[in-house]
């Protein structure tokens, strides 16, 4: 059975520094994903699909965790196709005079060009000690099947590497049923991992919960089960808590899932004050899964 690590979709989402999960004491950046990663083996940046954060940023996240931590990257929004503010650009790379937000062909390729390479600059102490995970590509809900959309995937996957990458995508005609195995094998061919979502069904904007790997590696994301799923406010729509018996069904599929792969990643994104950090701790005690534990301290 391959290796499982549990997490959640944020350590420093500030609904979950509001609820109190955190210690008086863990009352810096450092000390709150310390504290977390002493709690857990994997959490997903999400901060990096907001802004490039910078290289000293990254590491600080390598240093306040102990060796065997993960971190799976979300990439930059513009790179998946989302339209993206100006303003989270770094100044000298910000086009003039044009709309607000803008989307990846906006941009010179210079320009572009310059963004990977500061992503990359962010990924490299990352990876360098051995905390990478892999770079999730979040591709938006409008991101619909096309032989154009696969090259796009095809694309922002390869100026990833040599990194694992994992793919979520969120239009339902990936997954029709004359499209699904088509899209399995498209990731599979390109050893690309197909990321598992657990979500609400019946809206628009829902896809079915496929579990398969298709590398190494394989994720599965928990939204939760939230009936304002649509509400557009980010509170409501993930605040959901997963019963036991979820959870415990969860837990025999992931440990079927864990065959098939040398690597799962099991991330709560139930991210409601700290509703995922409870349950991804119940499920990780299902799962028989435990943290790396405090990182030793600084000798000298």
């Amino acid at each position: 059975m391959g290796v499982i690590k549990v997490g959640t979709s944020s350590w420093a989402d500030q609904m979950l520094v509001r609820s109190g999960w955190y210690p008086r004491a863990a009352n810096t950046p450092a000390g709150r994903l310390r504290h977390y990663a002493e709690r857990f083996g994997l959490v997903e940046v999400d901060t990096s699909y907001y802004a490039i954060p910078l290289p000293e940023t990254a590491d600080g996240w390598v240093a306040a965790t102990p060796p065997g931590f993960t971190f799976d990257v979300k990439a930059f929004s513009l790179f998946t196709g989302h339209h993206t503010p100006v303003s989270m650009l770094p100044r000298e790379l910000r086009p003039t005079g044009g709309p607000t937000r803008i989307r990846w062909r906006d941009l010179s390729a210079g320009a572009y060009d310059e963004l990977w390479d500061r992503f990359h600059a962010v990924l490299a102490p990352i990876a360098a000690a051995d905390r990478l995970g892999a770079v999730l590509l979040q591709f938006p809900p409008w991101f619909a099947r096309t032989d154009a959309a696969k090259r796009r995937i095809a694309d922002v996957a390869a100026r990833c590497r040599p990194w694992r990458v994992s793919v979520e995508l969120r239009h339902a005609s990936w997954f029709a049923e004359d499209a699904v195995v088509d899209t399995v094998t498209f990731l599979r061919e390109r050893d690309l991992t197909y990321v598992c979502v657990d979500m609400p069904q019946g809206h628009v904007s829902s896809v079915p919960p496929i579990l398969t790997a298709t590398a190494d590696l394989a994720v599965v994301r928990f939204h939760g089960h939230s009936t304002a799923w649509e509400s557009g406010d980010k509170q409501e729509k993930f605040r959901y808590a997963y019963g036991e018996q979820e959870l415990r069904r969860w837990s025999v599929l992931l440990t079927e899932l864990a065959d098939e792969c040398a690597e799962l990643h099991v991330l709560m994104n139930n991210c409601c004050g700290d509703q995922a950090q409870r349950d991804a701790a119940r499920l990780a005690g299902l799962l028989g899964v435990d943290a790396p534990g405090p990182r030793p301290a600084a000798v000298g």
